[in-house]
């Protein structure tokens, strides 16, 4: 058995080191068969520090899971938001208003109160929590349907938008529920109301580093001035900056960072944007590292707190508690009754619910958090197997009926919308059918 918390060896570098290198240069291979990486890195944390398998020597302590998990949906939180131009997308407002200002607080609602009935244990905060954390998609966890072009690239727009935008969105909510949980241990002027005043620090930290870099990074590139090698670098700095000055300045980090990269997208503009991925790659390889550690700390405990309660709700989590919002949002938005479906099911539950859950185990122990955290991870593996496993003959299906209707979705005239990194190296991997593995996402269909 590893050790938890001890200080990670030489040998355990090594180990993890090349776990990512191997990951590196098969990934195409093993996407083709639908196994993606955060399949590969869960198994692996759980593999490799559990069981006769288990070589690494230690496993990583709450500090450093906290610290890489905070690092890591900072980057996530500002290149999800600084990939959508806002001003870009109004075409389709409506369509996102209902799905970001309807659709998501309907389904926090209606997983809060689902967890408060069904969780053992659970005061409000606990299942607001839950609601909260399991709210958020993760597009790049169905890479097999947004780089399928027999999907019509607005309805992939429309499920990229909102991935990249609901777990900024969710993020203060979580947050009030961590605060609300951790109120009773904790001296007065931390509960949440401290918390909100954070957020709005923060959303003022974020308008601030954001759009000042933005209005630099244009300048900059405008003159020649920011040379190609370390444009991308300085907008990674300028994503951290974010995150650490609203820390630094007592405002919320998270809320700055999504902020901050809303107002570097919007200021930044044409020339900003080519600068924007070099931030989503860095989180794409350090999210590797959070799967890992989510699959160390996290599974194994979530396995022994299994019960018919929990598995209960991962499955109405996937299901009512994410369609019939969505269906509910979708109503009277005019495209058909195979597209609502088609986006009320694809809700994967990735990355920013897998970071909130390890934060969840930092600031409230695992003896307080223990039953909330499994619901969540046990929520998480069942929705990365059941839409990485679906993706693909839905994404298929639903051509089918599309192809057979004449009241599709029309085709918005919409500028190209930026994959996230990971849709893109999928978009490379050969796919069954012998199309093309040379394209990028830039050029490909799912580019818009």
């Amino acid at each position: 058995m590893t050790k938890e918390g001890s200080a990670i060896s030489v040998s355990d570098l090594a180990i993890v080191a090349a776990l990512v290198f191997g990951w590196g240069t098969l990934s195409a291979r093993l996407e083709h068969f639908d196994v993606t990486g955060p399949i590969t890195f869960v198994l692996a944390g759980l593999l490799l520090t559990h069981g006769p398998l288990a070589v690494l020597g230690s496993a990583p302590s709450n500090e450093m899971i906290k610290r890489l998990a905070e690092f890591t949906l900072a980057l996530v939180l500002f290149s999800d938001a600084s990939r959508v131009g806002l001003h870009e997308l109004r075409a389709d407002a409506g369509v996102y208003l209902r799905l970001l200002g309807v659709a998501l607080p309907l389904t926090i609602g209606l997983g809060t109160l689902l967890a408060f009935a069904l969780v053992s244990g659970s005061n409000i905060w606990l299942a607001l929590l839950v609601g909260a954390a399991l709210a958020p998609t993760d597009a790049a966890l169905g890479a097999g349907m947004m780089t399928n072009p027999a999907v019509p690239a607005r309805i992939r727009r429309l499920i990229n938008v909102e991935s990249g935008l609901n777990d900024g969105i969710a993020t203060p909510v979580v947050l009030v529920a961590l605060a609300g949980a951790a109120a009773g241990a904790e001296p007065a002027g931390h509960g949440p109301a401290a918390a909100v005043a954070e957020l709005v620090l923060g959303i003022l930290v974020g308008v601030a580093v954001g759009g000042a870099g933005g209005l630099l990074v244009k300048a900059a590139r405008g003159r020649g001035w920011a040379a190609e090698g370390f444009a991308g670098p300085a907008v990674l700095g300028l994503a951290a900056c974010a995150y650490a000055s609203g820390v630094a300045l007592h405002g919320n980090g998270f809320i700055a960072a999504f902020v901050g990269g809303l107002a570097f997208g919007t200021v930044g503009g044409r020339r900003g944007a080519p600068l924007a991925p070099f931030v989503e790659e860095t989180g794409a390889l350090v999210s590797l590292l959070v799967w890992l550690a989510f699959g160390a700390v996290a599974v194994a405990p979530a396995a022994k707190d299994l019960t018919w309660q929990v598995a209960l709700y991962a499955v109405l989590s996937l299901t009512v508690v994410r369609m019939v919002p969505v269906v509910v949002a979708l109503v009277g938005a005019r495209l058909g009754r195979p597209t609502i479906g088609l986006v009320a099911w694809f809700g994967p539950r990735g990355l920013a619910s897998v970071v909130f859950a390890l934060l969840a185990l930092e600031e409230l122990g695992s003896r307080a958090a223990g039953q909330a955290v499994a619901v969540i991870t046990i929520t998480v593996l069942l929705s990365v197997i059941a839409h990485g496993a679906t993706a693909d003959p839905l994404a298929t299906r639903y051509a089918r009926l599309l192809a057979g209707s004449a009241n599709g979705p029309a085709e918005a005239q919409l500028p190209s919308m930026p994959e996230r990194r990971l849709i893109r190296h999928a978009a490379n991997a050969p796919r069954r059918g012998g199309e093309e593995p040379g394209r990028t996402g830039r050029d490909s269909p799912a580019g818009g």
